[in-house]
């Protein structure tokens, strides 16, 4: 982890409170960042703050049964981490920069002061917990209720609508399938094969760990409405 500035116009943090604010938040944070692959924080880990996306990729996860992975989301610019935390006095989660990530850091006391000072902070804070509770339920009765195609299409819609596409229409993160089966709560092996099957059907086009979705209308129509 290395120590960098941040474009404070940019920052969740900074954008979301009032001006006269922002000098106390660029003394007040720290702005990290973190190599591929580096843990930002880990389930267990004591709560020292929250944590806001500047740029990059995050996968939030858990551990799933013995040895096994459970990806939460996928976060990226304007993301919050380690908000689970905050009522707690551990981590319930791990975070794991998969590209180079910068992120703003603070403690949970400047947050509090933050929360109190900058209603306009507290509030889009507010929505985006009510937001990740609705996402957080839709997400378990799907892994307890949707078959393993439609949660397999589920994630590679959801990584191109958080991360976008490049020139060539490839999902701009490339990303590995164990991370994909991690998310979908499925095994390696069952993500190959439907691979196979949508690359057939010309319904996705893969390059490594680079997927291009052909076809949102036939991936959609692996998802029970």
């Amino acid at each position: 982890m290395q120590l960098s500035t941040c474009d404070t116009k940019r920052c969740f943090l900074c954008t979301a409170s009032i001006p006269e604010w922002r000098d106390v938040i660029t003394a007040r944070k720290e702005t990290r960042i973190y190599k591929k692959g580096e843990l930002i924080f880990t389930e267990g880990d004591k709560v020292s703050g929250i944590y806001f996306v500047y740029e990059g990729a995050v996968k939030v996860h858990t551990h799933w049964g013995e040895e096994k992975e459970l990806i939460i989301r996928f976060s990226t610019t304007g993301d919050i981490l380690g908000h689970r935390g905050i009522a707690g006095e551990v981590y319930p989660v791990s975070a794991t920069a998969l590209e180079d990530t910068k992120v703003c850091f603070i403690t949970n006391e400047f947050l509090e002061a933050t929360m109190k000072t900058n209603p306009l902070f507290t509030q889009r804070l507010l929505q985006f917990y009510a937001s990740e509770l609705q996402k957080a339920e839709r997400r378990m009765r799907n892994l307890a209720h949707m078959e393993v195609k439609g949660r397999i299409a589920e994630t590679l819609l959801e990584l191109q609508q958080i991360f976008g596409i490049n020139k060539e229409k490839y999902i701009k993160l490339p990303i590995t399938r164990q991370d994909i089966s991690a998310h979908a709560g499925t095994t390696y092996e069952t993500v190959f094969k439907f691979f196979t099957e949508l690359t057939n059907a010309n319904i996705i086009t893969t390059s490594g760990k680079s997927i291009r979705i052909n076809s949102e209308k036939k991936l959609r129509a692996y998802i029970p409405v």
